[in-house]
């Protein structure tokens, strides 16, 4: 066994360690006692500043990027758990772990009968296994939250002229429920489902806010939050919140304009060098077969991995926007 082998092997092990290690250490007692201490006096708080600032914490903190606290879950698991149900598509933990492992058997298999590097195959089939399904989720996650957002100012518009017509907030939240698609009416549907078996009207946005987290909700369980505690125009709240959304919506997609050049330009520059190297090593495998036997030209490849996985990432820093 070479030495290249060799730092793969152990490379491969400290990865599997590591995950394991945070798969199953889970959070501190310490920082847990005090999570459920806070969650408890912002429960049952009666003050009106604690209820504000409980919910302008989960507001401020949906707008933070975090390793794998979301929506108030202490492991990996439980963040991954809240992942899966925010794509609405009702996956469970078990079904994408069977994914992810039967992806990773597939490329190590086809890897190892195109190359015969062990090693190399196992670890591009890790990579794909533990890579793939989370881009996937990912991706559903973010067109949910998008088609939730598009229609989200149309649902607040609704709930405004139901209000004006004198309906109650409750019975305004059933109209919306029934009258708008898409994730904005299930979601809606999930709010009047749980204020119907007694919970509170607080209680059962919130849970929809943790559910999303996305900041536009948020802001929405704060005005109500709000509105509830200091009294108002609760139609004409809502109708400025709704303007608000809405130049959010615009401003964001003024941005997506902006920077689609340099999005375009880093998908090609990223994409590229593994199109060429794919089509060169179909076309003739004995030209580029070193790179699979070769230990130099295995390290050499590693290193351009490594180096493009490090530009890959600046790129993406830098046509990233915070709104």
């Amino acid at each position: 066994m070479g030495m290249t082998e060799i730092i793969l092997l152990s490379a491969i092990v400290l990865v599997f360690g590591y995950v394991a290690y945070r798969l199953l250490g889970g959070p501190s007692a310490n920082k847990a006692s005090q999570r459920r201490l806070q969650a408890v006096r912002f429960r049952h708080a009666a003050s009106t500043t604690d209820k504000v600032e409980s919910q302008l914490r989960k507001a401020i903190a949906s707008r933070r990027p975090r390793a794998h606290r979301m929506a108030g879950s202490g492991s990996r698991v439980e963040a991954l758990s809240v992942r899966l149900e925010r794509t609405g598509l009702g996956w469970s933990l078990s079904q994408y772990l069977y994914v992810s492992i039967g992806i990773a058997v597939v490329f190590t298999v086809l890897l190892f009968l195109q190359t015969g590097a062990a090693l190399l195959s196992l670890g591009i089939g890790v990579a794909a296994g533990a890579g793939l399904p989370h881009m996937i989720v990912n991706w559903m996650i973010k067109r949910r939250i998008n088609g939730f957002n598009a229609k989200f100012a149309d649902g607040i518009d609704l709930l405004v002229r139901g209000l004006r017509s004198g309906l109650p907030v409750s019975e305004t939240f059933t109209l919306v429920a029934s009258e708008i698609g898409g994730p904005v009416g299930k979601e809606f549907r999930g709010v009047v489902e749980r204020i119907k078996i007694g919970r509170t009207m607080e209680e059962a946005l919130q849970v929809t806010a943790d559910r999303l987290g996305t900041p536009e909700f948020q802001f929405f369980v704060i005005t109500l939050a709000i509105q509830r505690e200091t009294g108002g125009n609760l139609a004409e709240t809502l109708a400025n919140l709704s303007d608000v959304l809405r130049k959010r919506t615009q401003m964001k997609l003024k941005i997506k304009a902006l920077s689609s050049e340099a999005k375009a330009s880093a998908y090609i520059v990223g994409f590229l060098p593994f199109a060429v190297f794919t089509m060169i090593y179909w076309i003739n495998p004995e030209y580029l077969g070193g790179f699979f036997t070769d230990d130099r030209l295995i390290a050499v490849g590693l290193g351009g991995l490594l180096w493009m996985s490090i530009g890959a990432f600046v790129m993406a820093k830098m046509v990233s926007f915070e709104i």
